[in-house]
């Protein structure tokens, strides 16, 4: 391959091919010294002074049928002190984060590394010194085990899951050679070096070098689904060597041949190594390696050798790290809780203060308060200090978290039973995988998606084809008729028919039914016959096998019109042309790759002619067409009319078909060149590719097809009403830049009147920003605040994984390393400017990566392609670290598991493509457009309920407490309660919990059409305006003046009064009665205003906690309980003695109403004047309702889909390198029988078979 320019600045690097997946963090030590050697040659450094090499640890070996070579001393490793073990994973793997042993204090571990967990053990502990305890042990003991227990719970319930599933992969089964024969053991058992047997669909227990196969050559087809997301399935192939010498079981049993590879790495796209057998060394490539998560297809029985087992697997190390994820509202509320906690021992502090100046000047002068304790007044202020702490602890109540568990766990079992997130033709249901990150949902910011998939469906269908000039594929007649609405075309004339292919233009049948005009014939037998598809007999059946999906939707076009491609040897392909069978000698193959963008086939005709046929990207077949061809302009306006009608909502990639006579000394001549560039042993490809060129000149242009690569249903509404709600949605991908850039418009992602900026574009900009920065003295000090664009209009950024590399500097490590070291050398022995495209040191850096996430902010849209896994989970970090975002990752591979992991917010796509993102994910569904009803009805409900819950919580609480605070100035701050212990212990668990709980539940300010109809109701959550430190302060004042209301006007009416019986009810115990009856009955009617959404299980809730509230006060202060337990209810005849005075009943209406009164006032002054979003909605709920029922009668499905977009994808681009090596080889062919059985009904290619 040649070597690119370097760029003219000295440090900078290879400019980026945007056609190679870039892999920057697993590079070998060979790479890095031969570049280190280049970066100091054209350094003129001198060579460092000759030292002796260091002693080289032996790198990974395998033997063969030999298990103990990988336990001898050099391959241990040292884990822990003096222990060592074998640096050789085992098969097992381990997702589960307990065991029998470790669950009970690794998970008290980590509950009380919460900071409300430890302070409530810290109370529990005062609670038990007599000295200090105002309150019993029980009031906290019992509500701490609650929450312990049910967090436990919730946690072992989680992690059996992940025993159950680790035991289900790890129990698997496959054979394994033991003791000269294969017997069947488990996954687990498994060890490097094992030689195993496995059978057509069979999953890969591991990463495995491929020995030989039952297909001719040791092939074995492959189906990559759970490693890369694509469903064409790939060929593996064994060495000559071992599939001539080891298919029978004594002969792998007598097998021990060395491999010498590469580290465990996460590279899937590359396998360098070694075989050494019987003294010849052979060398490995990834073609000839099994990974495991693949699965055998096509194939029924191969031999492998367990090369990298478990943890060392690819796939395993492509699944990153698994992340500890907590919502913003739960880092808030800690914060929160220290915020309260420091009230808490200030005020405590005060009180104890205040206590000792009482003592000192009251309580020790008054004799009737005389406890017999010789304390000083110092010391006596010191235990009410610690007796405060106890009594306001329920400033923090510990119900809270309870409450918070049931709440994610109600909200995250409607996502589960949500009918309109339900994929029937699955059966797939949305799926919950966790329970803590549902109020997330709401406050989402950037949406990092995968394509492939997730945008996708993958599939790929044959829309439309031009041929000489005329467009078919719209819904004709037989006679050529244009229709509003057509027809599938009726197909059961020809008895090979893919039932599944729809088409709607029945004159395009008719014309070729006709035998009228042989350019249409032409079209469809060079679809025929220019591909590299395999063709394999399967019984009565014909299975295709296409290098990619494009390739096998035009094969089975050609299948339906009549062009049946039969079969193929290593120089001939038979076709069955409508009624009869012609065979073609193949003189050459050109294959596709990236560069050429296109592939010919040069064939020889019965009839001694020969014809080259090509098809490849209208870009390069125009640059190739002979001057006096026809047609070239009608395809083109051809080409442009199909697109501008029907690409708006349709993902089509285009491609030309052309063919040219060829001359037999034409063909004499070239192929004597072909033969020596085919066997040349300097740049071969180079020389090949030369060739080519000779021939694919002065070509005859056919016509064009243009294949659909279906969108998911509802992806370009989703998108763009998910924009409306300011989500920003960037697209990561492995594919080409063409193929991604082409979704996004077919998606609606980009628009025309967007403005592109490719990679180089990005490149300069942030250049110029660092020189900026560099120019100017306090460049270090300020952050520059000017926009990158500065032209008006919409922005959008495709850029490719090698330049992304490039310009986030996200090299190697070593040789980064390496760089900026030199490059700070040569910044401080210069006197020149240093180099704009490299980072003096790891400051400029992290600023070059802030200026990209800034850049990449601005734009309306972002396409990342040719992007490696890791370089996804760096993205979606990048812009979690600088733009301190909530971030969404969704996907649906195995590539994606890095990026779910990194994202705040998981979401995998349980579709075809596996379930390795679904099992990373911490939700799941089986279509994308689910995804706006994730966030705009769940995630916003769930955000807004749980703010709502919240504030209430902590002004309920703010109010129940602080009364102990103002009955303190009025019992010489003698740490004694204001209510009853038992009120105080059930106030959170049964007179205040339901209502707000149900509000946590059920509550929601529009229904979830509106939610969807109006998506501005989503900022909100973005923002944060419904929960942060002013709503809390909020809650606190109003909690404050509540509570001064509980205490003081019971406290004024209880001053100086008479009962009707003649007896002053104002003592303590009726004091405590009317306080805690009025508090009672203004929590629960101040969630009553709270409340938008009003069922029966709510008005029952606030009703019933205050009935609760009477009849548990009546039971425990009733005589009979007092006489069981004396010492423990003490209130004896409290409530009936108060409450049936009507003066009492009278106080408690009025401190309610005085508490309410405000907060009424004050809600509907803010809905009058400042409304919001919600408000306005709300108030013409029932306007939209009755306009959203009209619009569903009225809607009718259109029967096309019509847009203005004139842009056209290039089926070219994204085809990936064909068989051609392989049809060449002739190894891949079977023996052609010379009777060939009937085909009965069906010709189907792999990917969507059901039974291969």
């Amino acid at each position: 391959m040649s070597v690119r320019a370097r760029a003219v600045s000295e440090g900078s690097l290879d400019e980026p091919d945007d056609e190679v997946v870039p892999y920057s963090d697993d590079e070998t030590d060979d790479e890095l010294q031969s570049e280190d050697e280049l970066d100091r040659s054209e350094d003129q450094l001198p060579e460092p002074e000759s030292r002796p090499a260091p002693v080289a640890e032996p790198g990974w070996s395998v033997r063969a049928n030999d298990r103990e070579y990988c336990h001898q001393p050099q391959f241990k490793k040292k884990v822990f002190l003096c222990i060592k073990k074998s640096k050789y994973s085992g098969n097992a793997i381990k997702t589960y984060k307990y065991n029998f042993f470790t669950f009970l204090p690794l998970n008290l571990y980590e509950q009380f590394k919460r900071a409300a967990n430890l302070y409530f053990l810290c109370l529990l502990i005062l609670q038990i010194i007599p000295q200090i305890s105002t309150l019993p042990w029980y009031t906290t003991l019992v509500p701490l085990v609650l929450v312990l227990g049910i967090t436990a719970i919730k946690d072992l319930v989680d992690d059996l899951a992940r025993h159950r599933m680790d035991k289900e992969i790890n129990n698997r089964k496959c054979d394994v050679l033991l003791n000269g024969r294969f017997e069947e053991t488990r996954w687990m058992n498994l060890q490097v070096g094992d030689v195993v047997r496995l059978k057509k669909n069979d999953f890969i227990p591991a990463d495995i070098l491929l020995l030989s196969s039952s297909n001719p050559n040791s092939l074995c087809y492959v189906e990559t689904a759970e490693l890369d997301g694509e469903t064409n399935l790939k060929f593996k192939m064994g060495l000559k060597v071992t599939d001539e010498r080891l298919q029978e079981d004594t002969q792998l049993a007598r097998f021990n041949a060395l491999i010498v590879c590469e580290e465990p790495n996460n590279r899937l796209d590359k396998f360098v190594g070694t075989m050494i057998w019987d003294g010849q060394s052979y060398p490995l490539d990834l073609d000839n390696m099994l990974l495991r998560g693949c699965k055998i297809r096509n194939t029924d029985e191969c031999h492998g050798l367990v090369i990298f087992a478990g943890n060392d697997t690819k796939i395993m190390r492509n699944g990153g790290k698994t992340r500890f994820k907590r919502t913003l509202i739960d880092k808030l509320m800690n914060y929160m809780v220290y915020t309260i906690f420091v009230l808490l021992v200030l005020i405590c502090a005060g009180l104890a203060i205040g206590h000792t100046y009482w003592y000192e000047s009251i309580g020790s002068k008054a004799w009737y308060l005389r406890d017999g304790l010789d304390y000083t007044s110092s010391y006596r202020g010191f235990l009410s200090f610690w007796g405060y702490i106890i009594i306001l602890n329920t400033m923090v109540p510990i119900s809270l978290y309870v409450s918070v568990e049931v709440i994610r766990l109600g909200q995250s079992k409607f996502i589960n039973w949500d009918l309109q997130m339900y994929y029937a033709d699955k059966d797939t249901p949305a799926k919950a995988r966790t329970t803590t990150l549902n109020e997330q949902l709401g406050q989402i910011e950037y949406i990092f998606s995968d394509k492939t998939g997730t945008l996708t469906q993958n599939i790929m269908a044959f829309k439309k084809c031009t041929i000489t000039g005329r467009t078919y594929g719209d819904p004709t007649s037989a006679d050529g008729v244009v229709l509003d609405r057509g027809k599938p075309v009726d197909f059961s004339w020809n008895k090979y028919a893919d039932r599944k292919f729809q088409f709607e233009d029945q004159f395009l049948v008719s014309h070729i039914r006709s035998k009228k005009d042989p350019q249409v014939l032409e079209f469809f037998k060079l679809l025929s016959l220019c591909h590299t598809v395999m063709v394999e007999q399967k019984g009565e059946e014909l299975v295709y096998q296409a290098a990619s999906p494009d390739e096998g939707a035009l094969v089975t076009a050609a299948r339906n019109f009549g062009f049946v491609f039969l079969s193929r040897t290593q120089d001939t392909i038979t076709i069955l042309e409508m009624d009869h069978e012609e065979t073609y000698e193949m003189l050459a193959l050109l294959d596709f790759n990236s560069d050429r963008k296109r592939m010919s086939i040069i064939l020889r005709f019965p009839d001694g002619r020969i014809r080259l046929y090509c098809k490849g990207a209208d870009t390069v077949i125009y640059q190739r067409l002979d001057n006096n061809t026809k047609n070239k302009e009608t395809t083109q306006e051809a080409l442009d009319v199909s697109t501008d009608a029907i690409q708006a909502r349709e993902t089509l990639r285009t491609l030309c078909l052309c063919y040219k006579r060829v001359c037999e000394s034409e063909h004499d001549a070239w192929s004597q060149k072909h033969q020596a560039a085919s066997v040349s042993m300097v740049d071969r490809e180079e020389a090949l590719d030369v060739v080519y060129e000779e021939i694919e000149k002065n070509l005859q242009l056919i016509g064009a097809t243009a294949i659909e690569d279906k969108l998911q249903d509802g992806v370009p509404e989703t998108i763009a009403k998910l924009a409306k709600a300011d989500i920003k949605i960037w697209v990561l991908t492995g594919d080409k830049k063409e193929t991604a850039e082409n979704i996004g418009y077919s998606c609606q992602l980009l628009t025309d009147d967007m403005k592109i900026h490719y990679g180089e574009d990005v490149n300069v900009q942030l250049r110029n920003r660092q020189t900026q920065r560099r120019s100017d003295p306090q460049g270090r000090s300020k952050k520059l605040k000017e926009p990158f664009f500065t032209q008006p209009g919409k922005n959008a950024l495709i850029i490719t994984g090698g330049w992304l590399n490039e310009i986030l500097y996200e090299k190697k490590k070593k040789r980064r390393r390496l760089r900026l070291k030199k490059l700070r050398k040569r910044h401080t022995n210069s006197s020149s400017a240093p180099d704009s495209s490299q980072p003096v040191d790891d400051w400029e850096k992290e600023k070059r990566q802030e200026d990209f996430v800034d850049m990449a902010c601005e734009c309306s849209a972002v396409i990342c392609c040719r992007v490696t896994p890791k370089q996804k989970a760096n993205v979606v970090s990048l812009v979690k670290r600088y733009k301190k975002a909530v971030t969404l990752s969704i996907g649906d591979g195995a590539n994606d598991v890095n990026m779910i992991k990194t994202a705040d917010i998981g979401v995998g796509i349980s579709g075809q493509e596996g379930m390795q993102a679904v099992m990373s994910s911490d939700y799941a569904f089986a279509q994308f457009r689910y995804l706006q009803r994730l966030l705009l009805v769940h995630g916003r409900w769930s955000y807004i309920r749980m703010c709502k819950f919240l504030r209430y919580f902590f002004y309920k609480n703010f109010a129940f407490t602080l009364v102990h605070f103002w009955f303190s100035f009025f019992n010489g701050f003698s740490s004694q309660t204001a209510y009853e212990d038992w009120f105080i212990t059930l106030y959170n668990v049964c007179y205040s919990s339901l209502p707000v709980l149900l509000v946590g539940l059920l509550d929601q300010d529009v229904n979830d059409k509106l939610s969807l109809r109006f998506p501005k109701l989503y900022l909100p959550g973005q923002q944060g305006t419904l929960f942060n430190y002013k709503n809390f302060f909020i809650s606190l004042f109003h909690g404050i003046f509540t509570s001064l209301m509980i205490f003081f006007i019971p406290y004024g009416a209880f001053l100086q009064t008479m009962g009707q019986d003649g007896e002053a009810p104002s003592d303590y115990q009726s004091f405590a009665v009317v306080a805690a009856s009025s508090l009672i009955i203004t929590v629960n009617l101040q969630i009553s205003l709270n409340t938008s959404y009003w069922t029966f299980v709510n008005c029952f809730a606030v009703l019933g906690s205050i009935a609760i509230y009477f009849g548990i006060m009546f039971d425990i202060h009733s005589a009979g309980i007092h006489v069981i337990f004396p010492t423990t209810f003490t209130f004896t005849g409290a409530a009936s003695n108060a409450l049936r005075q009507p003066y009492l009943w009278l106080t408690i209406i009025l401190t309610v109403g005085i508490c309410l009164l405000p907060v009424i006032c004050i809600q509907f002054l803010h809905q009058t004047i400042y409304p919001s979003v919600g408000d306005k909605v709300q108030r013409n709920r029932k306007k939209y309702e009755m306009e959203d029922d009209e619009e569903e009668r009225k809607k009718k499905k259109p029967a096309f889909q019509r847009g203005g977009r004139s842009r056209r994808s290039a089926y070219a681009f994204s085809h990936s390198q064909g068989y051609a090596d392989l049809i060449a080889s002739g190894r891949s062919i079977r023996q052609r029988p010379r009777v060939r059985p009937e085909l009965r009904d069906s010709i189907r290619e792999a990917p969507q078979a059901e039974n291969i």
